[in-house]
């Protein structure tokens, strides 16, 4: 796994501060990074604002139109059931249980917390700090929000406790725990490598408990509702979703360390490693990748012996082509590309046939293809991942129509819904939100019309169809889980051409459904139709928008692809080992 570096912008040391000496981390711990704060910010300001409307829809929900129906109904029998239980050794006990949400508690153990994350390693864990205190910190905003739009009444028992000047929805003490003692057990889990296996798990069980132990002592004391009691840990757990995703994965934090870490870091990762032979080259998008993540991809290079790799970056005239012909003219030996499924396509395009092998470090919004290979999304743990294994044969699709010349595709190429849904997308939401903004992007999309289409399948009749949408895969798995194509595997030597029809909001519903799980052999009417092939030809009635490997192209009447069994030697984990 990769050492973790800073970023080298860090122009030394701040005033005040000493110059400490560098100490390389153990490979694979978190970066430590100082750029793309606000990016980072805008990301989780506007996720969390659609936490909050969330939990505001459903408090208004519980609150209105389903206050008669059940299980709401049956709340108040659950509060009356735990009244008629209470002991005083009870009384005492939950007492101290609702203790550990208590605002001042929370904010107690979470500045300690965030103190020995800071001040007890060599290298501080400033990510795993901010990750703590943002985490807390945002489920209160939310919490605050959610009590000001949604006024639900206490429920109408005896209560233990003095009632707060809040609604009763959500549950305040029992999101606080959620979000610190559920973020303490998520880095117990990723962080305390210390600490064995079957230890990380049993602490962070009983870390992940207390919310549980606090809820339930709120509803002992009378003083919410169960509803109330899973908001709160609704908001908790979203909060530490939304920061965890964005900090603890990404790029941005502030960090003061020595400008020398990086030198030092290398110097002790081709420690006891054989050079590796040849030149390696990573070409780079430099509006995504930072200095920082050159460095991490750097570090896992030399910890491979890939010595001194050579950067390459791409420009809005050349996405990767021009940079990937070059490094085989050069005699690279790897070439290493670090960017979305556009820039990881413009250079497999050019390394088709030239027997040079490519390794993929996703860093784009889809990062469909490395899904598809097994790899993980962080760009230097994937790159890792994949040097730990071996070149193996992928296929590719080679795809050409009208105003389009042929060139090559990794994961689709398709006509209208999916193009429209990207070109609908603005670069900017999906730089703050990732692949999420798709969604947003869909209420758009989806009032692109219907179309009339012949299919005409390795040479044979045409098949005529009218659809939404059409794609030609050459892999299957989308983000989330989700699959457009389930059979379809980056080297099966076959396309996989997906015909996409719903009808109305059951439609809808359908074709969702079955996505998510996989199409059946019996699909129902608006669902995937799926046709494996390896060529496929796709004549439209009418002009639609194009795309390809998520990029949109012009739009046009006419899509032909064919199969480039094995067309590219990419670096893949070793079977069993994919993520």
């Amino acid at each position: 796994m990769p050492t973790v570096l800073p970023d080298r912008s860090v122009p030394g040391p701040r005033r005040g501060t000493s110059r400490r000496s560098a100490v390389p981390s153990r490979a694979g711990g978190p970066p430590l990074l100082t750029t793309g704060t606000a990016a980072t910010a805008a990301r989780i300001t506007a996720l969390t604002a659609c936490q909050a409307a969330l939990l505001i829809g459903l408090g208004l929900l519980i609150t209105g139109p389903a206050r008669h129906l059940w299980p709401i109904t049956a709340e108040d029998r659950v509060n009356e059931g735990f009244e008629h239980v209470r002991t005083s050794t009870f009384d005492t006990l939950t007492s101290l249980g609702s203790e550990a949400g208590n605002t001042l508690t929370i904010i107690a153990i979470t500045l300690v917390a965030c103190g020995v994350l800071v001040l007890a390693p060599v290298l501080p864990r400033w990510r795993e700090a901010v990750f703590l205190a943002v985490s807390v910190s945002l489920q209160a905003l939310v919490f605050l929000a959610i009590t000001s739009a949604v006024d639900r009444n206490r429920p109408e028992v005896h209560r233990l406790d003095n009632s707060p000047p809040t609604s009763s929805y959500t549950s305040g003490h029992t999101g606080a725990a959620t979000a610190l003692y559920g973020g303490l057990a998520v880095l117990v889990l990723i962080r305390a490598r210390r600490l064995s296996r079957p230890w990380r798990i049993a602490v962070a069980v009983l870390l992940t408990l207390l919310p549980l132990m606090v809820g339930t002592c709120r509803l002992y004391r009378g003083m919410h509702h169960p509803t109330d009691v899973a908001g709160g840990m609704l908001n908790g757990a979203l909060s530490l979703l939304i920061v965890g995703r964005t900090v603890l994965t990404g790029d941005a934090l502030p960090a003061p360390l020595p400008e020398n870490a990086v030198d030092a870091s290398v110097a002790e990762a081709r420690k006891d490693v054989e050079p590796a032979p040849g030149t390696t080259v990573v070409i780079v998008n430099p509006v995504s990748v930072t200095a920082s993540d050159r460095d991490r991809l750097r570090l896992v290079l030399e910890r491979h012996g890939r010595r001194s790799p050579r950067f390459a970056e791409t420009t809005v005239d050349d996405p990767g082509g021009g940079q990937a012909a070059r490094a085989v003219a050069d005699g690279a030996e790897t070439v290493v590309v670090c960017g979305g499924d556009g820039t990881v396509r413009s250079v497999a395009d050019a390394l088709a046939g030239t027997g040079v092998p490519l390794a993929i470090a996703p860093h784009g919004t889809g990062n469909l293809l490395a899904r598809n290979l097994g790899l993980p999304l962080d760009p230097a743990r994937a790159l890792d991942t994949a040097l730990g294994g071996s070149p193996r044969p992928v296929d590719l699709g080679l795809v050409e129509g009208d105003g389009l010349p042929a060139t090559h595709f990794c994961v689709m190429a398709g006509a209208g819904l999916d193009a429209a849904l990207m070109e609908a997308t603005p670069d900017r939401a999906k730089s703050a939100l990732g692949w999420p903004a798709y969604a947003l992007a869909s209420v758009r999309a989806l009032r692109t019309a219907r179309t009339r289409l012949s299919l005409c399948l390795d040479g044979g009749e045409p098949v005529h169809r009218t659809v939404r949408m059409a794609v030609i895969a050459n892999v299957g798995r989308l983000q989330g889980g989700a699959s457009l194509a389930p059979a379809a595997r980056p080297d099966d030597g076959l396309l996989h051409v997906v015909l996409l029809d719903p009808h109305g909001l059951r439609g809808w519903i359908s074709a969702t459904a079955q996505i998510l799980r996989g199409p059946s052999r019996h699909p129902r009417p608006g669902g995937p139709e799926i046709f494996a092939c390896r060529d496929a030809e796709l004549i439209l009635h009418a002009p639609c928008p194009r795309e390809i490997d998520g990029d949109p192209v012009s739009a046009g009447r006419r899509i032909s692809a064919r199969v480039v069994r094995g067309g590219i030697r990419v670096f893949r984990p070793e079977p069993g080992t994919e993520v």
